[in-house]
């Protein structure tokens, strides 16, 4: 490799440190090269560009906030710059480290060159436009032999069936939700503000050991619970009326996802109702589903029970989606999604209904197909808690 004229340096490991780096790449799953190196064939690829953080974190061990894999039949290297090789050093065992200057534009086409990849896939969701149509320019005019590629969900698709290690740290992750909700239920009530709820909720996770927090939380009181995803505000809690919470913690990077519904007083005869219903309609989906099921068909099992009862107009979003480095992934359970359901997947089961100017109720729960059927991760109680 030409090293002057691509300003990059590489890193070499000594034996010490790659036998120390391995054992812990281990914990993170060795093989998940080996799974994704016959997709990068099968695309008719010499390599593919991972761009996506979770992607690249997912498959290299790597945390850092910036930088690339290049993966082909025989080579994994990692590309990040000064502020991260010595990080990526310690994280990635099974990559050569190489760092680099300047914009994906400015090193990726001669290294594509000196390794003999003429077949470049990349992220096609994750490269902006803008640095494809740059990358494009200085390979036509400099007269690169590299064709860039666009692939979609090759790792995505990978991350949807959890390892056993990846299902301890959910796990984990969901044990946190559970244990912070017991502790806010008594922290908030009526007479304080959707933000100083969510304020609470937030730094009673992080004292309790999450990473940070999954998503923004969700304190959404009386008529703001319709919005299923409405952001906490200066309206004061009141007895009487829905309470949504939506919080989620994050262990190891993976995240959990968790939502109840409360009542601080006496619920009025439309929020018992409605609570009632979306119970049972997750109850429903999670004792219908199984391995091999259409995620749409699993959706159908709670939306047939909400439009039997008369609200299907309220329930407007999917029943769920999978959780893992990130709080969305695959599979997404909706009424048009193909995604089958397969064992060691992780997702939500999410139904809720939402009433314009009144209020709304989601119960979120994470499962996680083990045998066949749903296991439930989420311990937290499930009937509508009435807090005098």
């Amino acid at each position: 490799m030409r090293v002057k004229s691509l300003q990059i340096l590489r890193f070499a490991q000594n034996d010490s440190q790659r036998l120390m780096n391995a054992l812990e790449g281990r914990k993170l799953g060795v093989n998940r090269l080996q799974k994704l190196r016959p997709l990068i064939v099968q695309q008719n690829l010499d390599a593919l560009l991972v761009s996506k953080i979770e992607n690249y974190r997912y498959l290299s061990g790597f945390t850092g906030s910036s930088g690339w894999l290049l993966i082909s039949r025989n080579q994994a290297v990692l590309a990040t710059d000064f502020r991260y090789t010595e990080q990526a050093k310690k994280e990635a065992s099974q990559f050569d480290v190489i760092q680099i200057k300047g914009d994906l534009n400015d090193w990726l086409p001669e290294l594509a060159s000196e390794f003999r990849w003429r077949r470049l896939g990349f992220e096609a969701d994750f490269v902006p436009f803008a640095i494809y149509h740059r990358l494009g320019k200085i390979i036509k005019s400099k007269k690169f032999n590299v064709e860039l590629i666009p692939t979609t969900n090759l790792v995505e698709n990978l991350r949807s069936i959890k390892e056993e290690d990846e299902l301890r740290f959910i796990a984990k992750a969901v044990e946190l939700t559970d244990t912070v909700f017991a502790q806010i239920k008594s922290n908030i009530k009526p007479g304080i503000t959707e933000k100083e709820a969510a304020w609470e909720t937030e730094k009673r996770l992080r004292e309790n050991g999450s990473d940070g927090i999954a998503f923004d939380i969700v304190v959404a009181s009386g008529a703001n619970s319709a919005l299923p995803h409405a952001k906490p505000t200066e309206r004061t809690i009141c007895p009487n009326e829905p309470v949504l919470i939506d919080m989620g913690a994050k262990f190891h990077g993976y995240c959990s996802d968790f939502s109840r519904t409360l009542c601080f007083g006496k619920p009025d005869k439309t929020l018992t109702k409605i609570y009632d219903i979306v119970l049972k309609a997750q109850l429903t989906a999670i004792e219908g589903m199984k391995t091999g099921m259409k995620a749409s068909e699993a959706d159908k099992l709670a939306r047939d029970v909400i439009e039997q009862a008369g609200y299907g107009s309220a329930f407007g979003h999917g029943l769920g989606h999978g959780i893992g480095l990130e709080v969305h992934e695959f599979p997404a359970l909706g009424p048009s999604s193909d995604d089958l359901l397969t064992d060691d997947m992780v997702f939500t089961i999410e139904p809720g209904i939402y009433i314009s100017n009144w209020g709304g109720v989601r119960i979120e729960d994470v499962v996680s197909l083990q045998e066949g059927k749903a296991t439930v991760l989420t311990r937290s109680e499930k009937a509508m808690e009435v807090i005098t």
